[in-house]
């Protein structure tokens, strides 16, 4: 088992209740609190209890009553220095009613939940009105929350949210006066709200429940991106067309709030699974076009922590039928993989700790290596040596073999100089908690020039990233032709896994030059 630098901070497992009222007894559940209270404390929503507020202090478990601090917010323990996970605490006094009539106005209106409780994964139904016929750029909204820095001002400490996502099966019906929708990934407990282009619907309370572990977001850091594509034809038909597929950053619960600054061409198709699809028709010969993009992107680190006993892994979910499934990249039925997973787990069922046994055997056999080594996932089995890309793909497809659910993710490391590079690493699915990331190539120390490293790399890059990272792909993202006698071209180790790059259809001879990700700036929290 690895050790980490913070594995002594405090860590909240369960505060009750949940919702309350001013001056009512709150106890706080789970481990690193101390022996005694010192001068340690907690604060809930930036506001500290009296000493006098204070009825027990132990090393798992603390007992206050709730001071006077407004509306609701997030309750943190500060011991010797080091800051806990957050958990939500509700004033019952302002807590949102649910709109029963349907009467004039066109916004979305909440009428009940199948259920208020749910873990991250889970199934829920929303019934009400003015829901809209589909979804088209409407979703449901849950709440989420990020560590901020002690110079955060106090407005900006409130929850924020996270939608549900349409790329991990997050909706399964969608109508007038009915939405299914599933808990996303990050979602803590606090509202939810359904949005649409006719408004926001009044708020709901809905707490997540059933976790086994705790998952904190942090070192929060906007980059501003910019990358283009020039292409050159050479020679062509008359009529003809190009095709090109241009990945954007990718959305997940540590990488948010992706803002398109500009592009100087309106795509054909806008974002269509984490692509924007462009159509360029009737080129001449030797002209040249250019689509230029820029964006804004908020991406967090996150440290996840886990207790294995608390997993229970669904096999009927969505999630573990797909991404445990074989396929080119991620040959995971091939029997020489299959060989190697059962030596290396025997007979062990819980899925984490399959994925930190892979994790430990990958690293302790010395197999990724910083240099590019030619060929697939089983040349790098059988050679015992992979570069980053073939790293990632040996881990995930090791981890599928072993009925844990996992997707490659691309995207670009940003070192101190602002310099991008290619980096490839991976998540994992746990039920009831969510993706869980490891960076199989930086936990053996294949570093890149000028990138802050840690002491602690091994352990950290087990189920835990740094925010010096943007990804534009999570999973291989498979895209079909769009001309019956098209030419299409894929790009390998390319900063997203898409099947499709370019597809050329009446053109015979053309250049296309993809440039590399710049970071134009950045704003570290």
């Amino acid at each position: 088992m690895f050790a980490s630098c913070r594995q002594q901070s405090p860590v909240i497992h369960s505060i009750d209740p949940k919702i309350g009222q001013m001056g009512e007894v709150l106890t706080i559940r789970g481990e690193n609190f101390g022996k005694e209270r010192d001068v340690s404390f907690v604060t809930i929503a930036g506001t500290a209890p009296t000493s006098s507020a204070y009825l027990d202090w132990q090393d798992d478990r603390i007992s206050f009553r709730v001071p006077e601090f407004g509306d609701g917010g997030l309750i943190y323990i500060y011991v010797k220095g080091k800051k806990s996970n957050a958990a939500l605490f509700v004033n019952q006094a302002i807590m949102p009613q649910p709109v029963r009539d349907s009467g004039p106005g066109l916004s979305p209106k909440i009428i009940s939940l199948s259920s208020q409780t749910g873990s991250i994964g889970s199934l829920i139904t929303i019934t009400g009105s003015n829901f809209g016929n589909s979804r088209e750029r409407g979703g449901v909204f849950f709440s989420w929350d990020a560590e901020l820095s002690a110079s955060t001002p106090a407005e900006a400490k409130m929850p924020d949210f996270i939608e549900a996502s349409a790329t991990e099966f997050g909706y399964e019906l969608w109508n007038e006066r009915e939405i299914r929708v599933r808990v996303p990934d990050g979602a803590i407990s606090g509202n939810l709200e359904v949005r649409t282009l006719r408004g926001n619907s009044a708020p709901f309370f809905f707490d997540i429940t059933g976790r086994p572990g705790t998952k904190t977001f942090w070192d929060k850091r906007s980059y501003t991106i910019s990358y283009s594509v020039n292409v050159k034809v050479n020679n062509a038909q008359s009529s003809n067309t190009l095709y090109l597929w241009i990945p954007q950053p990718a959305v997940s619960s540590a990488q948010r709030n992706s803002d398109l600054l500009f592009r100087n061409i309106e795509p054909f198709v806008n974002n269509y699974r984490g692509t924007s699809l462009y159509k360029l028709d009737n080129l001449t010969k030797d002209s040249e076009t250019q689509i230029n993009l820029s964006y804004k992107i908020d991406v967090y680190a996150m440290e996840t922590r886990i207790q294995p006993a608390s997993i229970r892994q669904e096999e009927a979910a969505s999630v573990m039928s797909v991404y445990t499934q074989s396929d080119l990249l991620l040959p995971c039925d091939d029997p020489l993989i299959k060989t190697q997973v059962n030596a290396i787990l025997g007979r062990e069922r819980n899925p984490y700790i399959k994925a930190q046994r892979i994790y430990e055997w990958m690293n302790s056999a010395n197999i990724i290596q910083d240099t590019v080594i030619e060929g697939g996932v089983l040349e790098a089995l059988e050679a015992k040596r992979a570069d980053p890309y073939t790293g990632a793909l040996l881990y995930c497809t090791l981890l599928r073999a072993a009925g844990v659910p996992c997707i490659p993710v691309a995207g670009v490391l940003v070192n101190r100089n602002r310099q991008t590079l290619r980096h490839y690493w991976t998540e994992f699915w746990i039920s009831g908690f969510g993706w869980i990331p490891v960076d199989p190539a930086l936990g053996a120390g294949a570093i890149p020039p000028a990138f802050n490293t840690r002491p602690d790399r091994a352990s950290f890059y087990f189920g835990s990233l740094d925010s010096q990272r943007i990804a534009f792909s999570r999973g291989i993202v498979g895209l079909a032709p769009m001309a019956p006698r098209g030419r299409p071209i894929s790009h390998s180790r390319s900063y997203s896994l898409q099947s499709l790059w370019e597809e050329a259809s009446g053109i015979d001879s053309y250049s296309s030059l993809w440039g590399d990700i710049t970071v134009t700036g950045m704003y570290a929290q």
